[in-house]
């Protein structure tokens, strides 16, 4: 076994710091403060320009939740095209039913329609009812990898359930943990859970370099976010993660 990681990355400049870091993988979204949602043609592009690792940019075109309308459908489909056309490796799917079931039809024909793109089923797996029938329907739709929290908020809270998917998979789909995963915590998830492959942003808030700033205005408004700061990954957050995973790793192998 082998540890991987993969760095959900919200910039072109985040892309840059995860390759560099030693990440084997780049999810590339916008939006992280809404869990990610499909990048512009402009920022897959010229990530696609500047990065050599794996790319899979989600194709999730709002927040929320994950239940879409023909519209919205539509969309997702023309995003996967744009993704091949580019030469990405690989998108990030989901689509739930009502009844918080994995919609197989449409999933199926995203999947189909990637080929021969890999796919991520991302952690819309983490609201379905029933963790156990969803990662069924995951395998069957030909998806080569799940991300999940172990339906928790973190996956060190769902560290029980992580552990009992991948025994469950059994090598037919990979188990991807996120969700919370950092250098301080990688060691105990891979010794309490069996997953080889994990997904954090790395991130940290940069200083703006704005000088003036206008005191009476907020443009987020979000609490714990930084008005003048900038969500990057950092490469040397990275590095650690990646170390410490592959020590942890080598350690349980032996």
């Amino acid at each position: 076994m082998s540890f991987v990681l993969e760095i959900c990355a919200a910039s072109v400049a985040s892309c840059i710091a995860a390759e560099e870091g030693g990440a084997n993988r780049i999810e590339l979204c916008d939006n992280l403060l809404e869990g990610g949602t499909t990048p512009s043609y402009a920022t897959i592009a010229v990530a696609r320009e500047k990065v050599k690792i794996d790319l899979y940019p989600i194709i999730r075109p709002r927040g929320g939740d994950f239940l879409y309308s023909d519209l919205e459908f539509e969309v997702m489909k023309k995003d996967v095209a744009i993704c091949k056309q580019l030469g990405c490796n690989g998108v990030v799917i989901g689509i739930l039913t009502p009844d918080g079931r994995v919609d197989k039809p449409r999933c199926k024909e995203l999947v189909d329609l990637a080929w021969p793109m890999g796919v991520t089923f991302h952690r819309a797996f983490d609201m379905t009812d029933n963790p156990f029938e969803a990662l069924e329907a995951i395998i069957e739709i030909g998806c080569e990898r799940i991300l999940t929290s172990g339906a928790r908020n973190t996956a060190v809270e769902g560290a029980s359930l992580l552990k009992d998917l991948v025994e469950r998979a059994n090598d037919r789909v990979a188990i991807m943990a996120g969700s919370g995963v950092r250098a301080h915590n990688i060691a105990e998830l891979i010794n309490t859970t069996g997953v080889t492959e994990y997904h954090t942003t790395a991130k940290a808030y940069e200083e703006s370099g704005m000088v003036y700033r206008n005191p009476n205005v907020s443009m987020g408004g979000i609490p714990g976010v930084p008005e003048y700061g900038i969500s990057q990954t950092q490469r040397q957050e990275v590095l650690l993660i990646r170390e410490r995973g592959e020590k942890a790793l080598q350690e349980s192998n032996q």
